[in-house]
């Protein structure tokens, strides 16, 4: 594309400038990051132009290109507003805060809540749907029971990833070994031994912060006072918990996310005519603008006043200027130089399977995407692997162990942006408490120094494949 050879040194002036300006605007000005995402787009074609001899009409489509591929989790995105909206206004989310409320402890709620989401994400493949729908309910639960919202959040973002990471109808468990060149369910396989400790370490820290929280005495007027604003304002009814459970099989059925998803929003709304007697024009409402609630109780109103595809716009509009930088940084060749530069002092196996893990962190930083964070370490570091001799699956369980678990840890991530906007977390809060995010790539880089599990590259395997 560009006249001049990319070096290092300019590829990184884009995200220098990025750095800075997105420090500035959230930590000084307490902004958002859309402006400094967009304006570091402009900023590194800029530099593509003037310093590389790129045309804008090749960025532009770089731009395009990269923003098409966030176009599915977009809409997603759009829809679990519209499911979070009809599932307040039938009563599924208050129904199913109003049962936990009753039976869950502060002792045993962190745990439960990352077994829960860790079930519900393995069935669907979605963290993403598993924390828009029990994990908007959890987050209820766990705030009527006293606990820190981020903690709550940990625990949801925690488990939530963990089926996302291992479900064979995830689109990273997919994307992941076909960046590697691996088989899918060798790559599941040989990411147990990476998950596994890392859950169990989570599980375990989860039961001491849940045993620790619940030596201190509970306060039930709350939780008397929430239950009561929400048997008042709505008609609880146990049959609104089969919805859920409905929409969790219909994705099990591998019916795609989107038309499955849309069926929740749309069931939900049916649902809310039935039980709560609302009227069709309430059901779109709730769907573009979202619930207000209005039971007199502040903490529920608080914590029901959400959803709706209006809501998730300034999440879908931050997602579009990360994917206009990350685009830019990709077609121009920038990114590819500043891998390379971590390529050229990977040496050993240790030091290639951090690479991977950093170049994937790095690129969740930068690009503002986990897609982007698993395909340009995997077309970067492919032939590396297999030089070293090592099976594609090593690699392909890099990148999701870095690049699909770090990209909830970063507030102007597609993911990040997601968690917050949909759990109502405050950026950076959460972070210490996401334990499966925050061990599993240090297992990993373990793994990769020490050799334990590293499977070496079967040549008689590959060489029966090329003849295939």
């Amino acid at each position: 594309m560009q006249t001049k050879k990319v070096s290092p040194w300019i590829a990184l002036i884009p995200v220098i400038f990025l750095l800075v300006t997105l420090s500035y605007t959230i930590l000084i000005l307490e902004g958002s990051p859309h402006i400094p995402l967009m304006t570091s787009a402009i900023f590194a074609s800029l530099v593509a132009m003037f310093m590389l001899g790129a045309e804008w009409s090749e960025i532009e489509e770089g731009i395009v290109e990269t923003i098409k591929m966030s176009m599915g989790a977009i809409l997603i995105l759009m829809i679990i507003g519209m499911v979070i909206g009809t599932w307040i206004l039938s009563g599924v989310v208050p129904t199913m805060i109003y049962y936990g409320l009753k039976i869950l402890s502060p002792k045993i709620f962190l745990l439960a809540t990352l077994l829960m989401c860790s079930i519900v994400s393995l069935s669907t493949g979605s963290s993403w749907t598993t924390a828009g729908t029990v994990g908007v309910a959890l987050m209820g639960v766990g705030m009527g029971l006293g606990i820190p919202s981020p903690m709550i959040g940990g625990a949801i973002i925690s488990g939530a990833y963990f089926g996302d990471k291992m479900s064979p109808l995830s689109d990273t468990t997919n994307l992941a070994p076909a960046m590697a060149g691996a088989k899918l369910f060798d790559h599941i396989k040989h990411m147990l031994f990476t998950t596994g400790p890392s859950y169990i370490i989570a599980g375990i820290v989860f039961l001491v912060l849940g045993f620790q929280f619940g030596n201190n005495a509970m306060d039930l007027t709350i939780i008397d006072e929430m239950n009561q604003g929400l048997s008042q304002g709505f008609n609880l009814n146990p049959l609104l918990l089969l919805i859920p459970l409905i929409v969790i099989g219909i994705v099990v059925m591998k019916v795609p996310a989107i038309p499955g998803l849309f069926g929740g929003a749309i069931i939900g709304g049916f649902a809310a005519m039935i039980f709560q007697g609302s009227t069709i024009g309430d059901v779109v409402n709730a769907l573009h603008s979202g619930y207000v609630s209005t039971t007199g109780v502040a903490s529920v109103d608080e914590l029901l006043t959400r959803g709706g595809l209006n809501s998730m716009m300034g999440t879908v509009a931050l997602i579009l200027c990360a994917m206009a930088f990350g685009g830019v940084m990709e077609k121009t060749g920038m990114l590819e130089a500043l891998a390379n530069v971590v390529l050229h002092f990977a040496r050993s196996t240790g030091q290639l399977v951090v690479a991977v893990i950093g170049s994937a962190v790095f690129m969740n930083l930068v690009a503002g995407d986990q897609y982007l964070a698993i395909v340009i370490p995997g077309r970067m570091y492919k032939e590396a692997f297999e030089r070293k001799g090592l099976a594609p699956k090593n690699l392909s369980r890099a990148l999701e162990d870095s690049g699909t678990l770090t990209s909830s840890l970063i507030p102007w991530n597609t993911c990040g942006a997601f968690m917050i906007a949909t759990l109502g977390l405050a950026p950076w809060t959460y972070i210490p408490f996401c334990i499966l995010n925050l061990v599993n790539p240090l297992v990993s880089i373990f793994y990769g120094f020490t050799g334990i599990t590293m499977e070496k590259l079967d040549e008689n395997a590959e060489v029966q494949t090329e003849i295939a």
